[in-house]
């Protein structure tokens, strides 16, 4: 009986898996990696429809511990050994099978191996972002891509990790931000798919508004009746007498959107202001105009792979 307990405590396939548990339960992914079938060649990846080219950023790098770790099962059968674990990874419950074999022995002691690695791939997508975190870790998409620095903003990014795993994704930068997307991995060799949408922050949508003020002012210094290149103008069936006089009394309150992998301003409301002289070509009488113009904008926001905004002010459907 008692070598029957030393057994199940030491050299079982649920202790196999348990001390699989508490490496990754601790944090130490490196010493995890070496347990005896985790690590994961391209072909089995492949095998498994899995991305062969997947980055193991994260499986080296950002772990998040696992609590009430528990076995509920051990079987085995002409396949092997399943092991069923529950547990809680960060505030969320599950519960992951994992597939062994025997490696041979030591002595008279059985060893053991996974038969099915318990590594997985996140298929991440983040929008309006190519940096984000993940477990607070800090990630490039151009870092981990399997196109490099050549990666393009809507390219998922396949990422390995360990099952089971909590991997909580957000983006936190100058430009954009988002809440965390929690990730459970909880089955060996799965696909996980990913998708983060960011929002602009604050400070990014002010230095809009400022370029876009600074813009507007501009165009308002032109002393013609539709300055170029700007979205707003005045139109006259006769001719003017000396120069019009622009000036910008209500510039439009911008908002940033999301738009693809980059950024847009939707349809924005503004009023410019005009005094010009109007000479009648009929009969040559003066009529001066002084009024509000009011005109509707959009815009186009790019960001270069240096993090400058490039920003493209219009009338709607304009060229």
């Amino acid at each position: 009986m008692a070598g029957f307990a030393a057994y199940r405590t030491l050299y079982s396939p649920s202790a196999f898996v348990e001390h699989y548990l508490s490496l990754l339960s601790s944090g130490h992914a490196a010493d995890a990696l070496r347990v005896p079938g985790v690590a994961v060649d391209r072909s089995e990846l492949k095998a498994a429809g899995l991305a062969d080219d997947a980055s193991d950023a994260l499986r080296q790098a950002a772990l998040a511990p696992l609590t009430d770790v528990r076995v509920d099962s051990e079987q085995t059968d002409a396949a092997g050994s399943h092991v069923t674990v529950s547990y809680r990874a960060g505030g969320y419950a599950g519960t992951t099978t994992f597939d062994l074999e025997r490696a041979g022995s030591i002595g008279i002691v059985p060893t053991w191996r996974f038969s099915r690695s318990p590594l997985a791939v996140i298929d991440l997508t983040v929008h309006g972002s190519m940096s984000f975190l993940v477990n607070g870790f800090a990630i490039d998409k151009r870092q981990v891509s399997p196109a490099g620095t050549e990666a393009a903003p809507a390219d998922a990014v396949p990422l390995l990790v360990f099952s089971p795993g909590i991997y909580s994704v957000r983006v936190d930068t100058a430009i954009s931000s988002s809440s965390g997307v929690a990730v459970l991995s909880d089955s060996p060799l799965k696909n996980v798919p990913v998708t983060v949408q960011s929002e602009p922050t604050s400070k990014f949508v002010q230095v809009v508004q400022d370029r876009v003020d600074d813009f507007l002012t501009q165009c308002a210094t032109q002393q013609v009746l539709e300055p170029t290149g700007c979205p707003f103008g005045y139109v006259v069936q006769n001719r003017i007498d000396g120069s019009p006089e622009w000036s910008m009394d209500q510039p439009p309150k911008i908002d940033v959107i999301p738009d693809g992998e980059g950024w847009a301003i939707p349809p924005t409301d503004g009023v410019a202001h005009i005094v010009v002289d109007i000479r009648s070509i009929y009969d040559g009488s003066l009529t001066h105009i002084d009024e509000d113009v009011r005109f509707t904008m959009v815009g186009t926001i790019d960001i270069s792979p240096s993090g400058t905004a490039s920003i493209r002010v219009s009338a709607p459907d304009s060229d």
